[in-house]
């Protein structure tokens, strides 16, 4: 199944019309700090938060700039920044070319230099393990309170699950807002793979990408055991919703609860309506309809 939305990397690597690296602000703290030492001249291989040692020698405030990592995650690198305690940004490793334009693409979206580190900030190699990020705390930036709010409802969607835009919507307290809005608000997400956006879906069950590559949020949903094939045969039918004849209760497909309904048990809906007309009730897990 291929899901919608285009791949646009949060900042590309910054380079002038001609190629080249810009100068001056072009310019990372780290690679500053290469030249300010010989180091390039001299091909010295540089460790990876030598830039970080000095700035910690000289005494400068951890408040002055943040520090990222390069972290495995599920089925891909990731960097991943922070500061003052939270996730500030975050990206797969292969949307850069190096170290050096994540740094520089951080720098132009926050405004703040960001040195590597090889210490990840604690609870971030947990959440990417285990699909779960609730121990996190996230710097939402400049992203306004309707924007986060919707982030927020994106990050709670269980591990293995899809939700459509109109639930994201509903949990996140914006039931009228329109779907451009919402995928708008998601494709603004500044913490990719970390809040997973690859667990939407539109209103009729198909996956959304939601500015991830098609074939990245593919492999991820494949990794959360998340089967699509099984969505299309069930979308092909017409069947948004599963309930089950010894619970009397309905899920959307992809609950924890709708995928333990044996064959034999498993009674297919269109709508929430036609479940409810047939005497079922909403799950309260997956709450496929409000309370």
């Amino acid at each position: 199944m291929t899901g919608h939305g285009a791949a646009v990397p949060d900042g590309a690597p910054g380079r002038a019309a001609n190629g080249a690296a810009r100068p001056g602000a072009g310019g990372t703290p780290i690679a500053d700090a290469r030249t300010a030492l010989g180091l390039d001249a001299l091909r010295v291989p540089m460790p990876a938060d030598l830039a970080l040692r000095i700035l910690e020698r000289a005494g400068v405030p951890e408040r002055e700039y943040d520090r990222y990592a390069l972290v495995e995650g599920p089925v891909t690198g990731l960097f991943v920044a922070y500061g003052r305690g939270a996730v500030t940004g975050a990206a797969p490793v292969d949307w850069y070319p190096d170290p050096a334009a994540f740094e520089e693409a951080y720098l132009r979206r926050t405004g703040r230099s960001v040195l590597r580190t090889g210490k990840p900030l604690p609870g971030v190699v947990g959440a990417l393990r285990t699909g779960r990020d609730r121990m996190l705390r996230y710097d939402h930036g400049t992203l306004t309170e309707a924007q986060w709010r919707v982030l927020e409802a994106v990050r709670a969607i269980p591990r293995g699950q899809l939700r459509p835009t109109g639930w994201v919507a509903r949990e996140a307290g914006l039931p009228g807002a329109d779907q451009g809005e919402l995928l708008a608000a998601v494709r603004a997400n500044p913490v990719p793979v970390l809040i997973p956006v690859h667990r939407l879906a539109d209103e009729d069950g198909t996956p959304l990408d939601c500015g991830l590559p098609a074939e990245l949020a593919e492999r991820l949903r494949t990794h959360e055991g998340i089967d699509e094939e099984r969505l299309d045969r069930f979308l092909a039918a017409g069947t948004h919703f599963l309930g089950s004849d010894t619970t009397r209760i309905f899920c959307y497909p992809t609950c924890a609860h709708a995928r333990r309904i044996t064959d034999r048990h498993r009674v297919p809906f269109g709508t929430a309506d036609a479940a409810h007309a047939a005497g079922y009730r909403a799950c309260l897990s997956c709450r496929p309809v409000a309370a």
